[in-house]
């Protein structure tokens, strides 16, 4: 049985009924009858990171005039730098070459709407009470500079003198940068 959610109706001649993920499948089909091996490696080619939001509006590659092989990506909800973020930031430097590390927030983010009570809302529904913090936020430029901050401070980057911190304007794709001071 799929657990996958099933898709609004289509027009006619467009793919197979379904769920989500077999339309995903299905793409990924069409893309590799296509596919020919770029030939890299996991280092990226610019030897940057860029933290963002999870936000399926905000097409990173497209708005930083990225291609295939020039960063590590890494998001989340709010993109905001958690310990699991410092990990793969860690491993992106220590063991991948990154030297840059570059932070996107954006404006109308999902986390400016609820709060820390998310964690309890979700203990009393399953009983257990999420050991994460939903790192909810209400002023998005001051989340980007304590985002950068946990980045400047932390014990296991190496390269910390290249972080730069924006918020992405969703409704004019426009980057705007924030002072970490």
């Amino acid at each position: 049985m799929s657990t996958s959610a099933s898709l609004p109706a289509r027009p006619e001649g467009a793919m197979t009924d379904g769920t989500v993920t077999d339309r995903l499948v299905e793409a990924n089909e069409r893309y590799a009858d296509a596919f020919t091996d770029p030939g890299m490696d996991a280092r990226p080619v610019l030897r940057v990171a860029v933290v963002a939001c999870m936000d399926a509006r905000l097409d990173l590659h497209a708005a930083l005039g990225l291609e295939l092989g020039d960063c590590h990506t890494i998001r989340n909800a709010g993109g905001v730098v958690t310990d699991d973020v410092i990990r793969s930031l860690t491993i992106s430097q220590r063991k991948l070459g990154t030297r840059s590390i570059v932070l996107i927030h954006h404006t109308g983010c999902g986390l400016e709407a609820i709060t820390e009570d998310f964690r309890s809302e979700l203990e009393m529904e399953v009983g257990q009470r999420p050991a994460w913090a939903v790192e909810a936020f209400r002023d998005v430029d001051q989340d980007v500079r304590q985002s950068m901050q946990r980045v400047r401070t932390s014990p296991f980057l190496l390269h910390s003198d290249d972080v730069r911190g924006f918020v992405f304007d969703v409704k004019t794709g426009l980057l705007r940068e924030i002072d970490p001071a």
